[in-house]
């Protein structure tokens, strides 16, 4: 058997054999790289950051003075928070729905957040 035969039955059986979940999650993680951004396991606290992904949960945080919207942001590799404050809802940013969020990458309780990050709304093709 070739090479060629050989690594496509090893990714075919791989296919077949992983849980959905990580199938899903691989397929987020290529589609970040291949839109040029960022993983979100590679950024680092202080650094401008651009990523891609899916998001999981949204939520709005009633604060004292300022509602704040909160998005869970998962890229395939690791969640990133999106923090809007003074909204309520941003129409579009619903969960299921992937984008692409632009911002300085901040540490809440051990967890990455952008804060008030620009976005776009990708296409679900």
């Amino acid at each position: 058997m070739n090479n060629n035969g050989g690594g496509y039955l090893r990714r075919l059986v791989r296919r077949l054999t992983r849980d959905v979940a990580e199938l899903d999650a691989d397929d987020l993680s290529e589609r970040s790289r291949a839109s040029g951004a960022r993983r979100a396991c590679d950024c680092k606290c202080g650094e401008q950051a651009e990523v891609l992904g899916r998001v999981r949960c949204v939520g709005m945080v009633p604060k004292a003075s300022v509602p704040t919207l909160e998005a869970e942001l998962y890229d395939g590799t690791e969640g990133v928070t999106l923090v809007w404050f003074g909204r309520r809802r941003i129409t579009g940013i619903d969960p299921g729905r992937t984008i692409k969020a632009r911002g300085r990458i901040a540490d809440r309780d051990g967890h990455k957040v952008l804060y008030n990050p620009y976005y776009e709304l990708q296409n679900t093709a």
